[in-house]
């Protein structure tokens, strides 16, 4: 009798909790929905074409050597991408690991990006997510179960570091390198200076390229938050695994670092599952 009175008290607790709980990741799905619905409002659809080698004509020669070693010659142009994502990430130093996992879609067409990720605590998925870039603008939207906002992040310095990001995350869809947004200057046999333009803005990054033609690394300067400001930060994006997805040689494993003059902070590592190209995307 005892117990089946604690249990009537336990559902009755839980039950209006649940509800509490399912009303924020709706309301959360919502409004990703929406960013990721107006993501794609440019298309992504029409006719094919694929990369020749006659494209890569003129590009330093280890750019040519990564684009090559990809594989995406002979392969069609990338429009859209899906990928899925699992890693950990440090918001705070004075806070423990975050395992987390993540949908992130992308346009091409109209250069832009929303990532979906829900973080855990205890193992439970208290904290969702949202970056997102699109029209030039970024945004970082970080809630407690979708009911409380406790970061909602936007100006230029969140616009410069969701472009840097966007330009970064291109290793994920590498015919994007071949956009006519997108120009090179040689550096040496090891690597490039990139740089990207959109929406009247430029931002540039080094990549580094090994022998074989792997992309081992990213570098460029990014505005970090400090003590509720920015700081202009060199920032990278080591990339220590590869595997294959869509037929292409690509970046698996991979970390994000802040090289600080105090060392380098380590603060996200990054492993892709999944990854879709030009597909119908929904929410």
């Amino acid at each position: 009798m005892l117990i089946s009175w604690l249990l009537t008290v336990l559902a009755l607790i839980l039950f209006p909790l649940g509800l509490v709980l399912y009303s924020g990741y709706w309301k959360f799905n919502r409004r990703v929905g929406h960013d990721v619905n107006t993501l794609f409002s440019a298309g992504a659809e029409g006719e094919k074409t694929i990369v020749t080698a006659a494209m890569l004509t003129g590009l330093p020669e280890p750019v040519q050597r990564y684009l090559c070693y990809s594989g995406i010659v002979g392969k069609p142009l990338v429009k859209a991408a899906l990928l899925k994502q699992v890693g950990r990430i440090l918001q705070d130093t004075q806070q423990p690991w975050m395992p987390f996992e993540a949908k992130e879609y992308y346009s091409v067409v109209q250069p832009g990006f929303v990532w979906d990720a829900t973080m855990r605590i205890g193992g439970l998925p208290l904290i969702r997510g949202e970056d997102q870039y699109q029209q030039g603008k970024g945004g970082m939207y970080i809630t407690i179960a979708g009911l409380r906002s406790i970061v909602d992040a936007k100006g230029e310095a969140i616009d410069q570091g969701s472009m840097m990001r966007y330009l970064n995350e291109m290793a994920w869809f590498p015919s994007g390198f071949l956009g006519k947004n997108i120009t090179w200057k040689a550096i040496d046999d090891h690597s490039a200076e990139v740089t990207f333009t959109d929406q009247g803005k430029s931002i540039s990054a080094t990549l580094c390229i090994d022998d074989e033609g792997k992309l081992t690394n990213f570098v460029a300067q990014r505005y970090r938050s400090v003590d509720g400001g920015y700081s202009e930060e060199t920032w990278s994006t080591p990339f220590t695994a590869y595997g294959e997805f869509e037929g292409l040689k690509l970046p698996v494993k991979g970390k994000g670092v802040w090289n600080l003059k105090a060392g380098d902070l380590e603060y996200i590592e990054v492993e892709v599952i999944e990854i879709q190209y030009d597909t119908p995307y929904v929410y």
